[in-house]
């Protein structure tokens, strides 16, 4: 499972990074501003859209991509989720018939008969 999130991270991390550094600009070829517009320039004629419009798309498809991996590893381990989701509710309901107590643990009396 870590190698999946390393492998989805990874060019994440490096698509967005590449991208907003180049984008301002920081310098030598890599992240120079010709290259990112070479690059999207490059990629609309081949698509036949506005390069403007590419990040946009591009931001779109991984939040698509990311909700299905993240719906596939909870799929996974729906049992742990099914567990912890009723060790809360427990804890609610215990939390619930709990009595009721003031500031720093001490009942309401002892509060009324301070100084």
């Amino acid at each position: 499972m870590r190698t999946l999130l390393a492998l989805w991270l990874g060019p994440l991390v490096f698509f967005w990074g590449w991208y907003f550094l180049s984008l301002n600009d920081m310098g030598g070829v890599f992240f120079s501003r010709a290259l990112h517009d070479h690059v999207f320039n490059m990629y609309g004629t081949l698509l036949g859209i506005e390069p403007t419009a590419i990040p946009g798309m591009i931001a779109e498809a991984l939040a698509v991509d990311s909700l299905i991996l993240f719906a596939i590893i909870a799929f996974r381990r729906r049992r742990r989720i099914a567990a912890w989701w009723e060790s809360r509710r427990a804890c609610e309901q215990d939390a619930v018939a709990a009595p009721a107590y003031g500031t720093y643990g001490r009942s309401e009396e002892s509060l009324s008969s301070a100084p």
